[in-house]
């Protein structure tokens, strides 16, 4: 095969001193955060002011950091990324730009007082603001954050990924519907699952203001009474996972009447009440064969000698709904969406990667993360109007990653696009999006 000479496409390189950016695209997020009226917003929240006259306005180091998330940037040190570009700079009309030390010095001004007032009033903001949610299902579950130094809460836990790591254990409340965060608690490594899960949901609801939850779904470290009573006193339909233990195991071999939903597959259902509770629950049991490729569950430790049992693994849910068990067991099974959102958490808005010394810095830098999520989380549904979610890396290929400048003459106050002919009707679709209040297709099961 022929290789080609040095010569064969010569070409040399020169600068120019226009202003160019490859985050053209930005300007529907400018348009959609306008329309949300986040600016004013984001002054209202009361996070910590500077200590010098010279500092930057809190509202315009928050606004920094989602659009350089948004832009890619999974670690401090990413930041300055907006601080380098010159026309996104003039796009969001911050006369002074910060590098990223600044935004690190915002949240080490954080302590848990100030950051559960100024998360409440976010997450209020933002959940008023997308008025289409009305009843919504909840999920809540935990997931392990490596840490790789001495960070405060950092502890030796629950690690399954690197046994033995020192380790954050954070909590985390998703709409499923509209796939958004309604909550983040960020816990030391050695926290129990079931840790601080009462006030965990007590904050949830509050966060979601108006909006009803018609049903929640949870893992087994909220089965527990006091989280079965909080619910029904609040009249909140649940679906939560049950902790297989020694009496629950006996009860499902004594009790249980088995219908099979296909081969291999049963359902069953029974009234059941541990020694901890003032009174009986439903729970719905299914059981697959250890035949089916990747059958979920657990085998019944109490009956190891009794071939018959070890041949099926079994899961059990503890719930107030009254429909049919197939259709509780099918709703549960749509909680594990909410695994997909911490993994897109963390792959690209820094989940595991935002991380200071102060506990509480750390816990207010992700709090902002959580909102850059959301936002995106709008962007994609009601600008975009996708049916199938992409995430930002594929949002960067299709429309944020657009080469842009100002035009020559100021006073047009202009941004060209490098947008071909083809996609520019459809571009000016989504600015005609972006400038509308967002509204989401949201559809509800459970009301």
């Amino acid at each position: 095969m022929a290789q080609a000479s040095e010569t064969d496409s010569p070409f040399e390189i020169k600068f120019t001193s226009r202003e160019v950016s490859a985050w053209g695209g930005m300007a529907l997020m400018k348009r959609m955060l306008d329309s949300m009226g986040f600016r004013h917003a984001a002054t209202q929240w009361d996070s910590p002011e500077p200590g010098s006259n010279r500092g930057y306005p809190p509202a315009q180091l928050i606004e920094q950091l989602l659009v350089s998330i948004w832009c890619g940037a999974c670690r401090f040190t990413h930041l300055d990324i907006t601080r380098l570009d010159s026309t996104l700079t003039r796009l969001f009309g911050w006369t002074r730009v910060a590098g990223h030390k600044a935004i690190v010095r915002l949240f080490g001004r954080f302590d848990m007082m100030r950051h559960e007032r100024v998360q409440a009033g976010v997450y209020r903001w933002f959940f008023d603001t997308v008025s289409t949610l009305r009843s919504i299902t909840l999920d809540m579950g935990s997931t392990v954050i490596t840490r790789h130094g001495a960070q405060q809460g950092a502890a030796r836990g629950y690690n399954p990924n690197k046994r033995g790591r020192l380790s954050h254990h954070p909590l985390l409340a998703f709409v499923a519907e509209a796939r958004m965060v309604a909550n983040f608690w960020l816990r030391p490594g050695d926290a129990g699952s079931a840790n601080n899960v009462l006030q965990f949901i007590e904050s949830t609801l509050h966060h979601l203001g108006n909006k009803t939850v018609g049903l929640l779904r949870v893992d087994s470290g909220f089965y527990d009474q006091a989280v079965f009573k909080l619910l029904e006193g609040k009249g909140i339909n649940y679906i939560i996972s049950a902790k297989l233990t020694q009496r629950l195991q006996q009860a499902i071999i004594r009790d249980a009447r088995w219908f099979a939903l296909e081969t291999g597959l049963e359902l069953a259902e029974l009234t059941y009440q541990a020694n901890s509770w003032d009174t009986a629950r439903r729970i719905v049991v299914v059981r697959q064969s250890i035949k089916r490729k990747n059958a979920p569950g657990k085998t019944l430790s109490l009956f190891a000698d009794d071939p018959d049992i070890q041949g099926w693994r079994y899961g059990a849910m503890v719930t107030s709904l009254s429909l049919p068990p197939v259709e509780i067991w099918r709703s549960y099974r749509g909680r594990a969406d909410c695994e997909n959102r911490i993994k897109e958490l963390k792959n690209d808005f820094g989940l595991d990667s935002f991380n200071l010394n102060s506990f509480y810095a750390t816990e207010a830098a992700l709090g902002f993360a959580m909102l850059a999520y959301n936002l995106m989380s709008t962007f994609r549904q009601a600008v975009m109007r996708a049916k199938i979610q992409p995430t930002l890396a594929t949002l960067h290929q299709q429309v944020l990653a657009v080469g842009a400048l100002w035009h020559r003459d100021q006073k047009q106050n202009q941004l060209l696009l490098a947008v071909s002919r083809r996609r520019r009707a459809w571009f000016e679709g989504l600015w005609a999006n972006a400038g509308e209040p967002p509204v989401l297709p949201v559809q509800t099961k459970f009301g």
